[in-house]
């Protein structure tokens, strides 16, 4: 939509409603012109189509209080719609250009329809454009950047600072970020600053797409930058102190808030995703919050019971109790012995017991188990197996 036809046009009229309108006003009209002139319900009706598109269009202005109030004031300073430009530019008996209206001058005008200076700012925030040459660059955010690190087990559980050393675009120091040798680069005409152009997708919609000719930028250099060749943007290199959180996970996806590339024209910086990575460790696992470790106890230990000693990380051993009779695979809980949380807390270490069978025995401990044997004759462990296979 041009500023022109923003204008002139009566969009009251077209939805049939007065000028002091309320909102519920507009949207009734709004839904019952379009039901009527809905293409579904007026199939091959080109007529109907243009309607509808028109009303849309309306709505789209008269439905929104902020562009709603734009208009009624861009209005208001043409006597409502009453300037008809003839084909000099001018209008009656005397000449004028709409560059001269809208502050720019004959042939700075861009293919988007926009104005510099002047009502130029009037309808900046309805057609995403700026006034001067000089505020029509948008601010841009930096792009996001990903990089990884490797952690130690301990480094994972207990947090550490890492340093990382990336590689990213930033605002050249060539050309301070312009792209031209002089710093004076120019205002696309196209896109007239913004870095967008939009394009009709029918039904009254439009898609906004990144300026090809300025590739998004806004701004076009006359004498390219021999660093950035005209891009505004050079490869930095950059070493950055980044602290890991305790308790993170392998594989786990940090986000670094405003970390990545730095922005244009006042726009936010970007994000820094840190992908990381943890080797495993001998002896501890990690089960969520808890701390995981395999405990070989034996045979006497585990039938009669006692006290075992049981590693922690970083810190001094533990002593846990074996109740007699303890089967093998049994865990039992050493309380705040494992990984930090984001509270501060720590969670468990949980400690699997595992019963070792020895691969020699003397004669003494040969003797002893025959001894035991004997003593556990009439004990069968796989007999409540046999009842249960012979009911199923």
């Amino acid at each position: 939509m041009s500023t022109k036809d923003f204008v002139e046009k009566d969009y009251y009229k077209v939805l049939g409603v007065p000028k002091d309108a309320t909102d519920a006003e507009i949207k009734k009209a709004y839904r019952k012109l379009a039901r009527e002139n809905h293409p579904d319900a007026n199939t091959g009706d080109s007529g109907a189509e243009a309607r509808f598109k028109e009303i849309s269009e309306a709505n789209d202005i008269l439905g929104d209080p902020k562009r709603r109030k734009e208009y009624d004031e861009a209005r208001a300073l043409f006597g409502n719609g009453g300037f008809r430009p003839g084909p000099g530019g001018g209008g009656g008996n005397f000449n004028f250009d709409l560059g001269d209206l809208f502050g720019g001058t004959p042939g700075q005008q861009g293919s988007g329809g926009g104005f510099g200076g002047g009502l130029g700012d009037v309808f900046g925030g309805l057609f995403n454009r700026g006034g001067g040459a000089g505020t029509r660059t948008q601010p841009r955010r930096g792009q996001d950047i990903e990089s990884e690190v490797t952690l130690s087990f301990t480094e994972a559980v207990d947090g550490a600072t890492v340093p990382l050393r990336m590689s990213s675009k930033e605002p050249c120091k060539a050309c301070s970020g312009t792209g031209d040798k002089n710093g004076t680069p120019r205002v696309c005409p196209t896109c007239v600053g913004t870095g967008q152009v939009s394009r009709g997708a029918g039904g009254g919609f439009s898609l906004t797409d990144p300026c090809a000719d300025c590739k998004g930028r806004g701004l076009i250099a006359e004498n390219p930058c021999d660093v950035c060749k005209g891009s505004g943007r050079a490869t930095s290199a950059r070493t950055m102190q980044v602290r890991i959180p305790a308790g993170v996970s392998d594989g786990q996806r940090i986000r670094l808030r405003g970390k990545g590339t730095p922005g244009e024209h006042g726009g936010p910086a970007g994000d820094l995703y840190v992908v990381v990575h943890v080797q495993p460790h001998p002896v501890f696992g990690r089960k969520g919050d808890n701390l995981t470790v395999t405990v070989p106890v034996t045979f006497p230990e585990a039938a009669l019971g006692g006290e075992v000693r049981v590693p922690t990380l970083g810190g001094p051993p533990v002593t846990l109790k074996i109740a007699p009779g303890t089967p093998n695979g049994r865990t039992m809980r050493a309380r705040g012995k494992g990984s930090a949380r984001k509270d501060g807390t720590r969670g468990d270490l949980l400690v699997t017991v595992e019963v070792i069978v020895p691969k020699d025995l003397g004669d003494k401990a040969k003797e002893s188990l025959e001894s035991y044997r004997e003593a556990t004759a009439d004990q069968d462990p796989r007999a409540e197996l046999f009842q249960a296979a012979k009911g199923a």
